[in-house]
């Protein structure tokens, strides 16, 4: 059965992750579609560090939305709902490539690597603000020869924002594990792509509206 996405009232639309869950649970499905466009990019970006494929991100992503939705009585408002999603997106990309024997994770100690020196840098000048969009395909490229464990960690700290916190509570490591993985990405992406990777990182792995708008279908037609 095809599902006609109405458009949300805008003022659902500013109201706090909390605040949507909680009128969700009481019987508004219908403003669950509001949670799933606010973290479509996030969830879409945690999945797609994990399992490196493009349609079986969108099908993690439609199973953590079913298995959010099946288990929203359960957020306890502890920590972000973005944090309790993303890790539901995790656990079930996780899931998927261990049962196929695809997901190695990234020995700490055994990968061991200096240090990089901090740097500074100008802001990017409109040269190379123009052609950072044309980088986000290397840097993707490049982000999937990343380790497993320093992919997520990249993926979710650098392109996605979280915070190192954020990140140690999802991945269920501590934060000098995430600190550590995350500085031998750095240096290997730098080195695959000069100084330029850091402009790149947000032009990377976007989800935009037609693949949102198919997502969103998609959940909808099984939860409501």
């Amino acid at each position: 059965m095809q599902v006609v996405i109405e458009p949300v009232p805008a003022a659902w639309s500013s109201l706090a992750d909390e605040q949507i869950v909680a009128k969700v649970v009481a019987g508004q499905t219908s403003l669950f579609e509001v949670l799933m466009r606010r973290h479509n990019e996030r969830v879409y970006r945690a999945a797609r560090a994990i399992v490196k494929d493009e349609s079986e991100a969108e099908d993690v992503m439609q199973q953590t939305y079913v298995n959010a939705y099946s288990h929203l009585r359960q957020f306890d408002g502890r920590s972000q709902f973005s944090t309790w999603l993303t890790r539901i997106a995790i656990h079930e990309a996780l899931a998927r490539v261990r049962r196929r024997a695809r997901y190695i994770p990234m020995d700490v100690e055994l990968l061991a690597a200096p240090a990089l020196a901090r740097t500074t840098s100008a802001a990017p000048d409109p040269e190379t603000l123009a052609f950072a969009r044309e980088l986000g395909a290397l840097m993707e490229s490049a982000i999937d020869r990343l380790p497993e464990g320093a992919r997520e960690v990249f993926m979710l700290r650098k392109v996605e924002g979280m915070s190192t916190e954020e990140v140690a509570t999802v991945l269920d490591v501590s934060e000098a594990v995430v600190k550590t993985r995350l500085s031998r990405a750095r240096a290997a992406l730098r080195r695959d792509l000069s100084a330029q990777t850091e402009t790149a990182a947000s032009n990377t792995f976007r989800f935009l509206r037609p693949r949102c708008d198919r997502v969103v279908a998609a959940v909808l037609a099984r939860i409501l």
